[in-house]
């Protein structure tokens, strides 16, 4: 990190991070501050997963004392979810360095949102390191979250997949809140770059994304945390194995691959999780496979994907029963009942998803003064 003091000046400050924040050089955001002689590092936040990472999905995170630092951590995914006055007590500015992975329901951008709200309270700036969208800054899809939905894998009213980076995220979302935002730009990015084109290594954000193919598909393949079918964790191929003990994936697989969707391919298989949804269990099902990224629309595969799967596995198949303040998981990710309630209907998909469209273009207008850079 050559000159912090460009975007930090002599602030005491507390950074926000995960194991993504790193140099160019591959060395922690959070070292390389600490160490630096003419840099005032503080107080470091975790978000999920812990500012190291070592936590697994949905466990909650505790505050510690960083033992190559010596720093306190603050953990922003346990009794707070945001920075406490007391965290932020002695600080001048935040500083946010977390890699994001395109897709609106991805918990740190609410951290961010946190982060920005309790800086307006205590007056401190915050300064966004900024990080590509990893699945480019071309593609948006799927519905707009609506107001009632929010939560912590939701609280803006932004596509599935937005096709912003987080420090345009940051300044979308300062709209609503007002603090003292910088964004450090990134040198020679374009949109329309995928993550492997722009030269950076691949940190996996969060346990359950260890690839930019797991990325690709998430944004659609997520929507399987709302019901009874595996996902993928506790596998090798998160979000790229879908299944259940009850599903035929031939059956499943050929009737996917019939629909001749753009982008897309589909192999049956058999898998077994480590842990979580049908852990231990031999669970029957497919792979979504990415055979052009561009021309692939996540969203609508996983929209086909529930929609045909419904329709073969009958009632076997389910939405998993409310338990987030009496709200269905499904709904939060989908940002919306409706696309519960219309699949449940068996609507068509092609129209469920023509349904989006003005919103979407409402969304992409809104969003335009926000961009920082080109094609």
């Amino acid at each position: 990190m050559e000159d912090p003091r460009g975007f930090i000046g002599g602030d005491a400050i507390g950074l926000v991070t995960n194991p993504t924040g790193v140099t160019g050089r591959l060395e922690s955001t959070l070292d390389a501050l600490h160490d630096h002689p003419d840099v005032n590092l503080k107080a470091v936040f975790g978000p999920e997963h812990g500012a190291r990472g070592d936590v697994q999905d949905a466990l909650l995170v505790d505050g510690y004392v960083d033992e190559a630092t010596g720093l306190p951590v603050h953990s922003l995914y346990g009794e707070h979810l945001e920075p406490t006055p007391e965290a932020l007590d002695g600080l001048d500015a935040l500083v946010f360095d977390i890699q994001d992975c395109g897709a609106r329901f991805y918990t740190y951008v609410s951290t961010l949102t946190y982060c920005m709200e309790a800086a307006a309270l205590g007056g401190l700036r915050v300064v966004v390191l900024d990080r590509p969208d990893p699945l480019n800054g071309l593609g948006v899809e799927g519905g707009v979250l609506r107001p009632g939905f929010e939560s912590f894998i939701g609280l803006h009213p932004v596509p599935y997949r937005h096709g912003l980076t987080v420090g345009e995220l940051a300044s979308l979302i300062n709209d609503a809140i007002g603090c003292s935002l910088e964004v450090v730009e990134l040198d020679g990015w374009c949109r329309s770059m995928w993550f492997d084109e722009t030269g950076l290594p691949w940190v996996q954000p969060s346990p359950n994304m260890p690839t930019l193919d797991t990325a690709t598909v998430f944004p659609g393949t997520c929507l399987f945390e709302g019901v009874n079918v595996s996902e993928g964790r506790g596998t090798t191929r998160p979000f790229e194995y879908l299944g259940a003990p009850w599903v035929d994936g031939r059956r499943w697989a050929d009737a996917m691959n019939g629909l001749g969707l753009p982008g897309a391919r589909f192999r049956a298989c058999h898998f077994t999780p480590a842990y979580l949804r049908h852990g231990g269990e031999r669970c029957g099902g497919l792979q979504v496979h990415v055979a052009d990224r561009d021309a692939y629309r996540p969203v609508e595969t996983g929209v086909h994907l529930l929609s045909t799967l419904m329709r073969l596995q009958g009632d076997a198949f389910s939405f998993n029963e409310p338990t987030y303040e009496e709200r269905r998981h499904f709904d939060l990710l989908a940002g919306t009942d409706g696309l519960r309630l219309s699949l449940m209907e068996g609507e068509p998909v092609e129209e469920i998803v023509g349904a989006w469209e003005p919103e979407v273009m409402r969304y992409m207008r809104r969003r335009e003064r926000h961009l920082l850079y080109g094609e």
